[in-house]
């Protein structure tokens, strides 16, 4: 079963190559219901991995089903991911799928209790960084690291959730929003895409950024190679960045261009674990603990200028396995 298992996810990521294309459907039936090869792929999925299927992708599912309350929410959706490739001239086109499962954020067992964090640190006039501070274990092109898509999840569930619900009660209906260093998901909650004005990305895998059926529209960039973003002053009411300040080796010019595409009284939203990459995560960082960290970044901020004061916030999720949990920590600030 182990290499059966092992040699499905080698040809599902072999087509790293490829163009993105959801599954069509087969007219298969279950219960007098039309299911497509993507729920009929999942079902069969399910009876080999024990997991429960819920929908296809959250596009689908929303098309589907009245959101009246988070409650309506399922858990999980699972789905699969198809990838096309060799479809050129000369080519011989071939497609694969890869069964993903997608955290909603909603019907969990667990709490979000929301912990202002003091930041206290006084920072110079002047930024005290050296060169070495960010010198990374692997300064190899970054690009080279992020060329296969990595369909998993940098955090656990419980981790994924709080941060679903922080930007749920944080995030104004109607805003328009950049998710930067996004991927195939930007855990907002399920009814983003429907509620809100645009949902807009800039990543590393452009791949992955096709696999987020929660983005209008995307940009592949390496802000570690051109800390600019693509659009137009005052665009955005809200610039999230999830798990990746820690691997940015010019975070306070990304954070300038963040105050720029962000409206007067905008916000931006770093939010920060204590998971990452070592061999690219800047050095200072990984000699910093997590209450360093939101300083860290709160220092990033003040020198990127153009911010109100930031303000910390320890968003970790409690439930029966409460010391298990990977913590989940924000810092945000907004636009003046």
């Amino acid at each position: 079963m182990k290499s059966m298992i092992k040699l499905f996810l080698i040809v599902a990521t072999a087509a790293v190559a490829s163009s993105f294309s959801l599954s069509a459907s087969l007219g298969l039936k279950c219960g007098g219901e039309a299911v497509s090869r993507c729920r009929f792929l999942s079902y069969s999925a399910a009876a080999v991995f024990g997991t429960n299927v819920d929908s296809c992708s959250a596009r689908e599912w929303l098309a589907k089903n009245e959101v009246a309350s988070a409650k309506d929410v399922p858990r999980y959706l699972d789905y699969e991911l198809q990838m096309q490739y060799a479809d050129g001239p000369d080519g011989n086109p071939r497609s694969r799928g890869l069964l993903v499962r997608r955290f909603t954020g909603d019907s969990t067992p667990y709490t979000f209790p929301v912990r202002p964090v003091r930041l206290v640190k006084e920072w110079p006039e002047e930024p005290p960084f050296s060169e070495q501070d960010f010198f990374r274990a692997d300064n190899n092109d970054d690009k080279s690291f992020y060329v296969v898509p990595r369909l998993v999840y940098h955090i656990d569930e419980p981790a994924v959730a709080s941060l679903t619900q922080y930007y749920r009660k944080n995030i104004k209906r109607g805003s328009s929003i950049l998710d930067i260093c996004s991927s195939w998901v930007s855990h907002y909650p399920l009814e983003f895409p429907e509620t809100m004005k645009r949902i807009s990305g800039t990543g590393m895998n452009g791949l992955e950024l096709r696999y987020n059926d929660q983005l209008n529209d995307f940009e592949e960039k390496d802000l570690n190679v051109e800390p600019l973003l693509p659009y137009p002053d005052n665009t955005f009411d809200a610039v999230t960045c999830v798990v990746s300040v820690d691997y940015l080796i010019h975070p306070i010019e990304v954070l300038k261009e963040a105050n720029r595409v962000l409206k007067p009284g905008g916000k931006v939203i770093i939010s920060q674990s204590n998971r990452c990459f070592p061999s690219k995560a800047i050095s200072m960082w990984l000699k910093m603990n997590d209450r360093q960290h939101l300083e860290l970044i709160n220092g990033y901020l003040q020198y990127a200028g153009g911010f109100k004061p930031g303000k910390a916030f320890d968003i970790t999720a409690e439930g029966p396995l409460s010391n298990g949990y990977n913590p989940m920590f924000i810092v945000e600030a907004v636009k003046a």
